[in-house]
């Protein structure tokens, strides 16, 4: 049931209504049930397994670190979570990725492949709610957040429904404790709440839905679309994967919104940063920062690399000694943020390794790109300056983003050099972009709906975008509001018999 069906809508509605018409002691009870609803209706009801496995070692550890004071059975009962939720990780989503690694290495070396590829389901979100989880247990461990004794409120927290479908990834002493408080009904938070998820119907139904048939039909047959093609499907898989999946955000945070509980933000104008290192700030926020708190930091306080960065230093020079040792250690985190995304290399490299090569170059070259441009004098502060860093970093990303929608790598490979061997700008005016399966009316609507999002997105650089809006008078705000939702109506994929496709996080 995507959360962007008439039936998920449906059923959110007589979930908000109940929820407020409940005691405000059960109102945690009741959510915690639809989450279980929710899973048994999108999933085999055998796969809630999972969660619930994953929920109940966390419990165990959570009670027998908070119950002891040997650090002995502390670092044990955290080293036994950490294996199980991580173990069964890795059953799911990548033991096929190694059986492919191996297999390809047998097949470059002559022979046949080695082992045979296996088969399982794996459950909605498992990526999300094993990252909250798994984090949670860390904290406690270090004594940075609250211990929750009761195993259905940790329940929650780990199975909340919206946020399971594509994340955020939650912090349970940032916004855990709000699932288990009381909260009234308040007509402003609901409304809020609901524009919000208007917005981000706009994006998914108006927006991705129809930039994924130029991207799928260019992506599908790339040999037939060389050059210009490729570049643009390249450029608008940027904005479909971008307004699918912020679109998602919008959806869920509203959503919770309505409900009283704040989650945290996932994106930040990520098409505005002027370097790798600012974008990986401004998208998916929450992965970056749990990825940052629980892998690199941890790395670079670790026995092995306090060595390697004392011996590089001595090697190097301080500067540059401490420099390459964080170097592989942002190595092994980028790696991480890879493969979370899939078991395949062409996420390995196209959200993982290949940022690490970027934001390597870019602390590398940052000190002579400033001598040469203070010789020359250009303010590296311009205007015109950030602009072209805007523009560079852009590109940098999509050609990340061409591998991970790609086939795989080799693949990925071949359409680069399709894209760079051969020039045909002429497709821009003469008619044949019309081909790629949007007629000139629906490639209007998405263009000037991506123009609607850039006037939207430079509006968020000053501030909230709704509180803007909730300053107009009554009649000027509510008819921002019905136009918004006529579009979506009108212009989006919209019915009882009507289901887009899976949100594109939805597979992580």
């Amino acid at each position: 049931m995507g959360i962007t069906s008439f039936y998920f809508l449906c059923f959110f509605a007589g979930i908000l209504i109940i929820y407020y018409i409940l005691p405000k002691r059960l109102q945690w009870v009741f959510l915690l049930l639809c989450s279980i609803v929710y899973y048994l209706l999108t999933d085999s009801a055998v796969l809630i397994l999972y969660p619930i496995l994953s929920v109940t070692v966390s419990y165990i550890g959570i009670r027998v670190i908070s119950s002891t004071e040997n650090e002995l059975k502390k670092k044990a009962a955290l080293i036994m979570v950490i294996v199980v939720n991580i173990g069964v990780l890795v059953i799911l989503k990548y033991v096929n990725f190694g059986i492919y690694s191996i297999n390809g290495i047998a097949k470059f070396m002559g022979h046949k492949s080695i082992l045979k590829r296996l088969q399982f389901l794996a459950p909605l979100g498992v990526s999300f709610y094993t990252f909250s989880l798994l984090g949670y247990v860390v904290d406690v461990y270090y004594g940075i957040a609250g211990v929750q004794m009761n195993p259905l409120k940790l329940a929650l927290y780990g199975m909340y429904f919206p946020a399971v479908i594509s994340g955020p990834i939650l912090k349970y002493r940032e916004c855990g404790e709000q699932f288990f408080e009381p909260h009234r009904f308040d007509y402003n938070t609901v409304t809020r709440g609901m524009q919000r998820m208007l917005w981000g119907l706009f994006k998914k139904l108006v927006i991705a839905e129809r930039l994924d048939v130029i991207v799928d039909t260019v992506f599908r047959n790339y040999n037939s679309y060389p050059g210009a093609y490729i570049w643009i499907a390249t450029f608008f898989y940027a904005f479909q994967l971008y307004t699918d999946f912020s679109g998602c955000m919008d959806i869920v945070i509203g959503m919770s919104e309505s409900l009283g509980l704040i989650l945290p933000e996932n994106f930040k104008t990520p098409f505005f940063a002027k370097s790798i290192s600012e974008y990986w700030r401004r998208w998916h926020i929450t992965l970056g920062v749990w990825m940052k708190d629980y892998v690199f930091y941890p790395l670079l306080r670790s026995g092995f690399f306090t060595r390697l960065n004392k011996s590089w230093k001595q090697k190097f020079g301080k500067k540059r000694g401490k420099q390459f040792a964080t170097f592989v250690a942002m190595f092994i985190l980028w790696f991480s943020v890879g493969i979370w995304h899939g078991g395949a290399w062409k996420y390995v490299i196209g959200s993982g390794l290949l940022h690490w090569f970027y934001i390597v170059m870019e602390e590398l070259l940052e000190s002579p790109c400033a001598r040469t441009m203070e010789k020359m004098h250009i303010n590296p502060g311009s205007k015109i300056i950030n602009g072209m860093r805007i523009i560079r970093t852009f590109f940098l990303v999509c050609i990340g983003d061409l591998f991970f929608r790609s086939k795989n790598v080799p693949a990925a490979i071949a359409m680069l050099k399709l894209a760079v061997t051969n020039w045909n700008p002429q497709i821009l005016w003469n008619g044949d972009m019309l081909e790629l399966g949007l007629g000139i009316s629906e490639l209007a609507i998405v263009l000037l709906s991506l123009l609607i999002l850039l006037i939207i997105s430079l509006l968020q650089q000053k501030g909230s975008v709704r509180d803007m809006i909730a300053a107009r008078p009554l009649p000027i705000r509510w008819s921002i509001w019905y136009v918004l939702l006529f579009t979506v109506i009108l212009f989006g994929c919209y019915g009882p018999e009507y289901s887009a496709a899976e949100f594109i996080y939805q597979g992580f």
